[in-house]
């Protein structure tokens, strides 16, 4: 059931979960897309809008990874890239009830909960990119999935790129601060799009063998 399930899970998760954030981000107006990170969302009375998505994008991902578990089940990947993508879904699905503080205090005093959430946060964006490539090194070498080793390295490389300019743009004088939910909007959408082409990859693998 679950192989089946699969490349909706990596479709619909990712989507319906780039629709929440950017129509919630839009309609608020005490929020700034352009420099306020997503998790910031989940902040006030609106805010169970963002921490549901979370948990469900995490759900699908967690579901994902469990199909893709059962699909290529030997040689590169097989077990590094569906336990990563794992810890990424659980990443997400904790995260969600944590809610974040806002991007001010992260130069001060953080809650508890504010600094767990920055916590799991911290390893979906480096874990993401290291997920990618490790499936990357079996699509080099895997006839059946040759037509997304380029496409995945340069998710690896956006992914890298971005979450260096993240770093960069947190302190609140970086001069890059004006534009951090853009530059962590462009990691994430870089991962979304990566999960997205590889579902779609195993639905045409499934219709091929059907």
């Amino acid at each position: 059931m679950i192989k089946k399930l699969t490349p909706l899970l990596g479709t619909v998760g990712p989507v319906l979960f780039t629709i929440s954030f950017t129509t919630n981000g839009l309609l608020r107006s005490d929020y700034d897309p352009k420099h306020n990170y997503v998790s910031e969302l989940s902040i006030g009375p609106h805010g169970w809008i963002q921490i549901v998505s979370f948990m469900f994008l995490g759900l699908c991902l967690l579901g994902f990874a469990a199909g893709i578990f059962k699909t290529i089940q030997d040689g590169k990947a097989s077990r590094a890239g569906p336990i990563l993508l794992s810890i990424i879904a659980l990443c997400y699905f904790v995260s969600g009830p944590l809610v974040t503080d806002p991007s001010a205090m992260f130069d001060n005093q953080q809650s508890l909960q504010g600094f767990l959430h920055g916590i799991f946060g911290a390893l979906v964006f480096a874990l993401s990119p290291v997920c990618a490539f490790v499936y990357w090194l079996r699509f080099r070498i895997d006839p059946k999935w040759k037509h997304l080793q380029n496409w995945t390295l340069i998710a690896v490389i956006m992914m890298l790129a971005t979450v260096v300019l993240m770093k960069i743009a947190q302190p609140q004088a970086s001069p890059l601060n004006m534009w951090a939910g853009i530059i962590q909007r462009c990691s994430l959408l870089s991962f979304y799009a990566w999960v997205f082409t590889f579902a779609l990859g195993l639905k045409a693998e499934r219709a091929d063998e059907g």
